[in-house]
């Protein structure tokens, strides 16, 4: 059920009402003249407040921001539609969060790129164009499978620091899926693996879950490695 306007509006200014009358802050109402005027005012500080907590004031524009809000209350039809607008600020604040976090997880990041680095000088470790590395264990004589096609596969997933944070061996049974599902590094070996084969892989963050976490031991920007041994092509595609 939704609440009208002007319910939605009473709420906000008795809350920003009493919070205003604190010992530690009071806000002087000298510069507006009516209660309409101090509604206008009041909603402006709430709106203020929340971009101040967001940690987005810094790079705020405050005329492109009024300019927005008087176009929204005054002109009759908009330059983008809401999907698109809406569309930008995801992804502009997506890239805000991942600059923070590329901050945040500096380090890490430099223990992984100093790694692979040094794993792609190693005799046995082939380097792909897109970063991949992979080390051949075993190689199968099978066929190689296509991006629609299902598969089965053991492996065991281990970070930089050799910590294991997944295995179908653990659970006694291959991890069945279509090729195309998975993430980008598995999808890129997967196709260059004949039934059989058994490889090491070297999967840099961007070709796995970037800077998302994964569960407790997958930290953002984490290289995965990977023992992976192509079992079976489930359904072949035609």
């Amino acid at each position: 059920m939704k609440k009208s306007s002007s319910i939605i509006v009473i709420s906000v200014l008795s809350i920003l009402i009493i919070s205003s009358c604190g010992p530690e802050k009071k806000y002087s109402l000298t510069k507006v003249k009516t209660r309409d005027d101090s509604a206008s005012y009041f909603i402006g500080m709430n709106f203020g407040s929340q971009l101040k907590q967001s940690n987005i004031d810094s790079i705020f524009n405050y005329n492109a921001f009024m300019k927005g809000v008087t176009d929204a209350v005054y002109k009759d039809s908009m330059p983008v539609s809401q999907m698109e607008m809406q569309m930008f600020l995801n992804k502009y604040f997506s890239e805000m969060q991942e600059k923070q976090m590329k901050k945040q997880f500096k380090d890490y990041i430099e223990q992984n790129k100093t790694f692979l680095a040094a794993n792609a000088k190693k005799d046995s470790v082939i380097t792909l164009p897109s970063g991949l590395q992979y080390k051949v264990l075993v190689q199968g004589t099978g066929i190689k499978p296509a991006i629609t096609d299902k598969v089965k596969v053991h492996y065991i997933g281990t970070l930089i620091d050799g910590q294991v944070f997944d295995s179908s061996y653990d659970r006694k049974e291959p991890y069945e899926f279509v090729v195309g599902q998975v993430i980008p590094g598995w999808v890129e070996i997967l196709q260059l693996m004949p039934v059989g084969s058994k490889y090491r892989v070297f999967i840099p963050e961007n070709l796995a879950y970037g800077s998302q976490a994964r569960g407790e031991v997958i930290k953002p920007f984490s290289t995965l490695i990977f023992d992976m041994e192509l079992v079976e092509v489930v359904a072949p595609t035609k």
